[in-house]
């Protein structure tokens, strides 16, 4: 670890308020990250016709960003747990800027498909690192507002990922939007020069090889990444067919649908502000094991069922901002889990979030694809796994009431040991 983690604080003399200043860089940082996600999506059929390719092969590009990603980020968690978060941020920083370059000048499928596999690689490396180094910096009574907000910022530049691929690639063509991010990126560098600690680049020998699979070993662990990939295969491998399923139901157009993705993106910031807040307070009054991710599964399952079910698009469009108020809030109480539960596992815990999300996401939008009615297969499959990861949900918080604030050691070949 790079530092010793924050000891909690006593709430009398916490701060009430968390001072975003500092983590300015690694925000901006999630923001890059998140539109980069859907950032290729409207392009590609700019890029497959100025490529002479297939939309099919442009999408590729789309595909070697999330496997890269899920596949290694787990492993580049362990080398920020060993390396340092500060290094590891860099060295993220700068393989994402070098990436955004060369898809930038990419003049075939290949370099593109290749630039975009750095840019997850890129991700992978950084993104673990960003969630663990707010988790170990910030004082126990403000981390999940912290680590909420930075949710906020990644959840901004999703939704804006689309309309500002759409946009540049309409005024100065594709490979402007590359270059903006190549950018943004370089204005970031040297604010994470200035913010990261100098301390935070010294390695303090770390976790061994092992620890890469020590989050399943640890019992709330392992039931938390089984939920998050319950829920997140009910919440974006449906969200995968929103836009079918209400243009369906409400014959809605390209712009509306449009429309749609500001509601999804506002409902998941309120969800990571107000996850966050609730849970420092309740950690501020002692009550550390609520079961908030049952919570966050009902609300899913409600979103869903209104949306797919519920009478006029008003109920539905209800729907579609309590669903993501609950993705927003689910997903900030898992951050704040995997930064807490085992502390010398920050970054490879929050790597197998990432990892586990894709996994459930993928699972779910090929579950309901087998469907020949859309609409039906989104609400089974939303609303019965939203329940599964709600029920899910509650055996986290009976295993954290068990543990009753102990955790796992790791010994030096990075297998866990009970204390």
């Amino acid at each position: 670890m790079d530092s010793p983690p924050t000891a909690p604080a006593d709430p009398a003399s916490a701060p009430a308020r968390f001072r975003w200043g500092p983590y300015a860089s690694v925000f901006l940082l999630l923001f890059l990250f998140g539109t980069e996600t859907f950032l290729v999506s409207p392009l590609l059929p700019t890029i497959a016709d100025d490529l002479g390719i297939s939309e099919q092969s442009a999408a590729y590009s789309v595909t070697a960003y999330v496997l890269v990603y899920a596949v290694c980020a787990p492993f580049l968690g362990l080398l920020s747990d060993r390396m340092g978060r500060r290094r590891t941020l860099l060295l993220g920083s700068v393989l994402f800027l070098l990436s955004n370059v060369a898809a930038a000048l990419s003049d075939g499928l290949t370099l593109l498909v290749l630039s975009r596999a750095l840019a997850g690689l890129a991700a992978a490396a950084a993104g673990p690192a960003i969630w663990a180094h707010i988790a170990e910096t910030t004082e126990d009574t403000v981390r999940g507002r912290a680590l909420g907000l930075g949710m906020a910022f990644f959840s901004c530049g999703q939704v804006l990922g689309v309309p500002l691929g759409s946009f540049l690639a309409g005024t100065a063509g594709w490979r402007s939007a590359f270059w903006a991010m190549a950018a943004g990126t370089l204005l970031v560098v040297p604010m994470l020069l200035k913010q990261i600690p100098a301390s935070a680049a010294r390695a303090a020998g770390g976790p061994g090889v092992g620890a890469v699979f020590a989050a399943w070993g640890h019992p709330a662990l392992r039931k938390a990444l089984l939920v998050n990939t319950a829920f997140n295969a009910a919440n974006l491998g449906a969200y995968t067919f929103l836009g079918a399923v209400l243009a369906e139901r409400f014959d809605l157009s390209v712009s509306a649908l449009g429309l749609v993705g500001i509601l999804v993106g506002l409902g998941s910031v309120v969800g990571s502000t107000v996850g966050g807040r609730l849970g420092d307070r309740a950690r501020a009054q002692g009550r550390t094991h609520l079961p908030m991710l049952a919570v966050w599964g009902l609300l899913l399952a409600a979103g869903v069922a209104l949306t797919v079910w519920g009478p006029g698009l008003v109920v539905a469009l209800v729907g579609v901002a309590l669903w993501f108020l609950a993705s927003g809030g689910f997903v900030t109480d898992q951050q704040t889990l995997a930064g807490t539960a085992a502390p010398e596992l920050r970054a490879t815990s929050s790597a197998w979030l990432t990892s586990t999300m894709y996994a459930g996401t993928g699972v779910g939008a090929w579950v309901i694809g087998r469907f020949s009615d859309l609409t039906l297969a989104t609400a089974v499959v939303g609303v019965g796994l939203a329940l599964v990861a709600s029920l899910g949900g509650l055996l986290v918080s009976t295993q954290l009431r068990r543990d009753t604030g102990s955790r796992p050691l790791v010994d030096a070949m990075g297998a866990p040991k009970e204390a």
